[in-house]
């Protein structure tokens, strides 16, 4: 299983329910690494999508504890544990968590792989991604190097958790 994330110098990855800062690079690696693949998010993140839809071209499952959602075409799942059964049905390596916070604490321990757009400032937040530099159980596996947006230095870091949970 893989998680994705942009996250400014201090791990936060949002402000008010929105992202911090949209790259356009980064968007684009987001739909390369995510298109035809199976994406876990939840209700706050499906909300955040254009009209609240599911992701095109992908398997959207959203995990709330509202019984009553509609996920407007995507997968309403109320447990870790459902989304953990749920996953079984589909390679690992085409899994991917895609936020919020929660979900990606709750599904952290669980993935293999993490794809981390790791951005050269401090916004304003109040929604933290955990720091896995601090994280023995995860290593940075590759860097893109440096890559700038107008004023904006950002790299694509890609980690690999020695200690999965399996599923």
């Amino acid at each position: 299983m893989n998680l994705i994330a942009a996250v400014d110098k201090n791990w936060a990855i949002g402000l008010k329910n929105r992202l911090l800062v949209s790259i356009p690079e980064d968007m684009k690696f987001f739909r390369t690494e995510t298109g035809g693949k199976v994406v876990v998010m939840g209700r706050k993140t499906l909300e955040t999508f254009p009209n609240g839809l599911p992701l095109k071209n992908r398997t959207n499952i959203v995990l709330t504890a509202n019984p009553d959602y509609d996920g407007k075409g995507a997968l309403v799942l109320h447990s870790v544990e459902a989304v953990l059964e749920e996953l079984k049905k589909y390679p690992s390596e085409d899994v991917y968590i895609i936020g919020g916070a929660a979900v990606y604490r709750q599904f952290l321990p669980y993935c293999r792989v993490a794809h981390v757009t790791k951005i050269d400032y401090a916004y304003e937040a109040d929604t933290y991604f955990p720091n896995l530099d601090e994280r023995a159980e995860w290593s940075v596996e590759a860097v893109s190097g440096e890559k700038t947006y107008y004023d904006l230095e950002f790299e694509f870091v890609k980690y690999v958790n020695s200690a999965v949970k399996e599923i």
